[in-house]
This record gives structure tokens, C-alpha cells and sequence, in this order.
């Protein structure tokens, strides 16, 4: 596989505005002052990103009390978030990184291994931002299923 960005603990979080699932653009520096889960998922609606966003609805409480707002960015297009929002009563921004240019930034979109092949696509990968928009703690090739309570637990929520 070929060498490709990733971004470590102590980088600048790399900026970004990007359409919500209702067309609102929301930018990472809205949330200056707010630590921040980013996660990258590959499409809405499948088994696995509905398994890790439903996971993220169930815990946002007490990822907000503990003062982590959470962001899911996907390349789906924001109707198709927005009907994903609705399915499944999620209560947390999903941004639409459609042309992936912001995932490929972030090192969540490029060559991976799926069913033994290497295949160009969406990395699941998951970052926490600080307060002052550095990555705190970078994770790729995160698994779907676990993945929230694997988190909740490294940041003792």
C-alpha cells in the first residue's frame, strides 16, 4: 500500500466547513472552545455506520456532560444524511464531505484492505479535537461494532 497522511496526537486538526444533514454549514472552528469526537464512516444506512452512529445517539449524553461534542462526516450527499438523521433518530451533526477532499486531509480516505483486497475508499477513523484544535488522539481503522464503548472507556466517560 502506498504511503498516505495520517495525522498524530499534538497536530493542528485540520480545518474544515462542510453541509450538515439539513444543508448548514458547520465548521470545525464553531466548536473552538469544545473538545471534539470526528468520525469518518463510509456510508449511512449500512449495517455497520447505522451499528457505530446508533452507538453515538445512545452515549451523546454523556459524551456532552463529559464536553465532547461529536461529528460524524461521511461522503454521502446531505439528503441522504438527512433521511439517515431521520431513520434513526440520530441527535448529532453528519456533515457531507462529498467530493472526500476533507476526508483524504484528515488520512480517512485512500487505500485500505477489504476482503483481502486493496481498495481506494473511506477509512472508518475516529479523532478526538481539543479545545484549542489539536488532535488529542488519532485512531484508524477503528471497527464499527465496540468502537463508542472503546472510547468512552480510553476518555474515562
Amino acid at each position: 500500500m502506498s504511503e498516505q497522511q495520517r495525522l498524530s496526537a499534538g497536530d493542528k486538526a485540520p480545518e474544515f466547513t462542510l453541509p450538515d444533514h439539513e444543508g448548514t454549514k458547520v465548521s470545525l472552528s464553531d466548536y473552538r472552545g469544545k473538545s471534539v469526537v470526528v468520525y469518518f464512516y463510509p456510508a449511512a444506512g449500512t449495517p455497520g455506520c447505522t451499528k457505530q452512529a446508533c452507538d453515538f445517539r445512545d452515549n451523546l449524553a454523556e459524551f456532552n456532560e463529559a464536553g465532547f461534542a461529536v461529528l460524524g462526516i461521511s461522503p454521502d450527499k446531505p439528503a441522504k444524511l438527512a433521511k439517515f438523521v431521520e431513520q434513526e433518530g440520530l441527535t448529532f451533526p453528519l456533515l457531507s464531505d462529498a467530493d472526500r477532499a476533507v476526508m483524504t486531509e484528515w488520512g480517512a480516505f485512500g487505500e485500505k484492505q477489504n476482503y483481502g483486497r486493496t481498495v481506494q475508499g473511506v477509512i472508518r477513523s475516529t479523532f478526538i479535537v481539543d479545545a484549542e484544535g489539536k488532535i488529542a488522539k488519532a485512531s484508524y481503522n477503528v471497527r464499527a461494532t465496540g468502537h463508542v464503548a472503546k472510547l468512552r472507556k480510553d476518555l474515562g466517560i
